[in-house]
C-alpha cells in the first residue's frame, strides 16, 4: 500500500489517500496498514487514525509503541484523540499508537531477531524484518508530516522522570519542545538508525517524549504526555479550543550521565526521580543483603534525577541513576 498526498490548488485541500482509501477533509479515519505476514501467513497491520482538517496546515504524526514494552504513548495518543474528536481545526493529525506491532504482541522490547527498531531507520525494502518495518514507517507516515512526536518509557527495570528530548538548537525543534511543556526539557545527541535521527536527516522537526517505566501505565507519564501533545497541537494551530496547560518552567538539561555501580550487591536509593541533588550527595548505598560493607553512591556533580533502575539487584558496572546537569 502506497500512501501519498494529492496535489491541491492553494485554497482546496486534497484527500490523502492510502493505497486505494481517500481520507477526505473534514473526515476522521481508522486505518490498519498492512506491513507483513507471520509466519504462519496472518497478515500483520499496523493500526493508525488520520484526522484530515478542511484547511491546510501542518501535519504532524504522533507514534508510541517503537519498543513493543512502551505502554504509556499508546494510552496518550488514545485519550489526546479523544480530545481533538472532530475539532482539528487545521492540518492534519496522524496517529500511530504502536509501531511496533509484533513486539507489542509478544511483551518484548525488540524483534524476534533481536534487532531494535529504534536502531533501524531509515529502513530498507531488503533488510532484516527491522529494517523493512521502519522503511515502511517512514514512506507510509514521516514521509508525509511536517512535524513529529515519538512517545517513548525507559527501557526495562528502569523509570524516567518526564522529559522531552531534541536538539534545541534547531529554533522549531526547541518551539515543539517548549509547546510540550515536560518538566525536563533536554538537548540531547541523535543516536545513529533511531526514528529521531532519520526525521531529522529529512528535514522534519521531531521531539521524543521519555517518561515512566515499560509494561506499565504511568498516571503522571500520561497525564503530562496527554497535554504535552495537545500543547503541541495548540502552538501547531491545529486545535483553537481551550485546553489545560500547567504553569510549571521546565528545567532545561544540556547534558546527563548515568552513574554506575562501584561493585555489587543489593541497592538501596534515598532518593527519587526528579529530585535535584547536590555534588558529593550520597544517593544510597550497594552492600550485602545484611547491610554491611556498604559503598556509597554519590552524585559526582550538581544536578536532577531525570532516571533511574527500579532492581536492587545490582552487577558491577550496572547503570543506577540517570542524572542530569542544568544549563
Amino acid at each position: 500500500m502506497t500512501a501519498r498526498v494529492t496535489r491541491s490548488s492553494a485554497n482546496q485541500v486534497a484527500p490523502i489517500e492510502f493505497g486505494d482509501v481517500a481520507i477526505q477533509p473534514g473526515e476522521r479515519r481508522r486505518l490498519d496498514l498492512l506491513i507483513g505476514r507471520l509466519p504462519t501467513h496472518t497478515p500483520l497491520h499496523m493500526p493508525l487514525i488520520v484526522v484530515h482538517s478542511k484547511r491546510p496546515g501542518p501535519r504532524l504524526w504522533v507514534n508510541a509503541a517503537i519498543h513493543g514494552d512502551e505502554l504509556n504513548g499508546t494510552e496518550i495518543i488514545r485519550i489526546a484523540l479523544d480530545r481533538v474528536g472532530d475539532r482539528l481545526s487545521r492540518g492534519t493529525l496522524i496517529a500511530v499508537p504502536i509501531v511496533n506491532v509484533i513486539s507489542f504482541i509478544q511483551q518484548t522490547r525488540y524483534l524476534p531477531d533481536r534487532r531494535d527498531l529504534n536502531r533501524s531507520f531509515p529502513g530498507s525494502t531488503r533488510g532484516s524484518l527491522a529494517a523493512r518495518l521502519a522503511h515502511q514507517f517512514m514512506n507510509q507516515i514521516v514521509a508525509r508530516c511536517t512535524h513529529g512526536l515519538d512517545l517513548h518509557t525507559a527501557s526495562l527495570e528502569k523509570t524516567n522522570y518526564p522529559q522531552v528530548r531534541g536538539n534545541l538548537r534547531d529554533p522549531e525543534t526547541n518551539r515543539l519542545a517548549r509547546a510540550f511543556n515536560a518538566p525536563v526539557i533536554m538537548q540531547s545527541i541523535v543516536r545513529n538508525g533511531s526514528l529521531r535521527d532519520a526525521a531529522t536527516r529529512r528535514g522534519v522537526p521531531i521531539i521524543v517524549y521519555e517518561a515512566g517505566e515499560p509494561q506499565r501505565f504511568n498516571p503522571l507519564a500520561i497525564e503530562i504526555g496527554v497535554n504535552g501533545v495537545m500543547g503541541v497541537l495548540k502552538a501547531l494551530g491545529m486545535i483553537d479550543f481551550p485546553i489545560e496547560r500547567n504553569r510549571r518552567r521546565p528545567m532545561i538539561i544540556q547534558s546527563s550521565t548515568w552513574i554506575r555501580a562501584r561493585g555489587g550487591g543489593l541497592l538501596r536509593l534515598t532518593v527519587e526521580e526528579g529530585q535535584s541533588v547536590k555534588a558529593g550527595q550520597e544517593l544510597g548505598t550497594i552492600a550485602d543483603p545484611f547491610g554491611e560493607h556498604a559503598t556509597p553512591v554519590t552524585a559526582p556533580f550538581a544536578g536532577l534525577i531525570i532516571g533511574r533502575t527500579e532492581n536492587p539487584v545490582i552487577h558491577d558496572g550496572d547503570a543506577i541513576i540517570h542524572l542530569g546537569q542544568p544549563g
